[in-house]
C-alpha cells in the first residue's frame, strides 16, 4: 500500500497530506463540519486534485458514517421521510456528476474547487442568513440539492449548502445535526459508487485514501476529547478564515492556467 501511494507522490506530500488529515479530523470531532473543505482545499495545494479527490473519499465515508451511526434508526428513519427529495437530488446528482471529473482541465478544477470554498466560507463566517418559506420548500429541495450534490460530486463537499439550507429553514440544532449526519451518511455512500465508476478511485489511488482514514479517524477522536476545552465558536472562524486564504489560492492557481 505505501509503495503504490508513494507512486503517485514524494514522500514529503504523503507526509503532508497526512498531516492535513490530521487536522480536518480534528475540525470534524471538535466542531462537526469543514472536514472535507479542508481536505480538499488543503491537499490540492501540492498533489494534483484529482489525486486529492480519491484521497478524501475513504475519510469522508468512514467520519460521516461515525455521525451518523450516532442516531437511532427511527429517528434517522423520520430524517428520511421528511427529507427525501432533498437526499434523493444530492445523491443522484453526485453519482451524475462525478462521472464528469476526469475531463475537467487542471486550471478550470482548482477553479471549482477554490470559488466554492471560499464563498460557502466567507458565508458562514459573516453569518449571512437566508430564509425559505414554507410555499417555497418544494423548489428549495431541489434546487439546493442540485446544487450541494453538484459539489459533492466533483469536490467531495457538500456540506454547507446543506447547513445553509436548514438554517434557511430555521432548523432546530439538535435536528440540524441529524439531519446533517443523515445527509452526509447517505451522500457518502454515493460519493464512494460514483467515483468507483468515475476512474479517479481505483487500484492506483485507492490506497492513499485507506492511508489517510487513520489521521482522519485520529483526529477525530482528538477533536471530540477537546471540544469541551475549546471555544467552538473561536475555532469555527479561525478554521473558516484559513478556509478562504487557501481557497483563494487555489483561485490564484486556477487564474493563472
Amino acid at each position: 500500500m505505501f509503495q503504490d501511494t508513494l507512486a503517485l507522490m514524494p514522500l514529503w506530500a504523503f507526509w503532508g497530506a497526512i498531516g492535513v488529515t490530521l487536522f480536518a479530523g480534528f475540525v470534524k470531532g471538535a466542531t462537526g463540519f469543514a472536514m472535507p473543505l479542508i481536505m480538499i482545499s488543503g491537499l490540492s495545494l501540492f498533489i494534483d486534485p484529482l489525486i486529492a479527490v480519491a484521497g478524501i473519499i475513504l475519510p469522508i465515508v468512514m467520519s460521516n458514517a461515525l455521525q451518523a451511526f450516532r442516531f437511532g434508526p427511527s429517528e434517522a428513519g423520520g430524517v428520511v421521510r421528511e427529507y427525501w427529495r432533498y437526499i434523493l437530488i444530492v445523491c443522484i446528482t453526485i453519482l451524475i456528476v462525478a462521472q464528469f471529473i476526469m475531463v475537467v482541465p487542471t486550471h478550470v478544477f482548482y477553479l471549482i474547487l477554490g470559488v466554492p470554498v471560499v464563498i460557502l466560507s466567507l458565508i458562514q463566517l459573516f453569518g449571512v442568513r437566508f430564509h425559505i418559506p414554507e410555499s417555497r420548500r418544494r423548489l428549495a429541495e431541489w434546487s439546493v440539492g442540485l446544487v450541494a450534490g453538484a459539489l459533492g460530486g466533483l469536490t467531495g463537499t457538500w456540506g454547507p449548502p446543506t447547513v445553509l439550507y436548514l438554517i434557511a429553514l430555521e432548523t432546530p440544532k439538535a435536528k440540524q445535526l441529524l439531519v446533517q449526519g443523515v445527509v452526509y451518511g447517505v451522500g457518502s455512500v454515493s460519493l464512494l459508487a460514483g467515483h468507483l465508476q468515475s476512474g479517479v478511485l481505483t487500484l492506483t489511488t485507492l490506497p492513499f485514501s485507506a492511508a489517510l482514514l487513520i489521521p482522519a479517524y485520529l483526529g477525530m477522536v482528538l477533536g471530540f476529547r477537546m471540544s469541551d476545552r475549546l471555544n467552538p465558536e473561536m475555532f469555527r472562524k479561525v478554521t473558516l478564515i484559513v478556509l478562504v486564504v487557501a481557497g483563494a489560492n487555489l483561485v490564484r492557481r486556477g487564474l493563472m492556467g
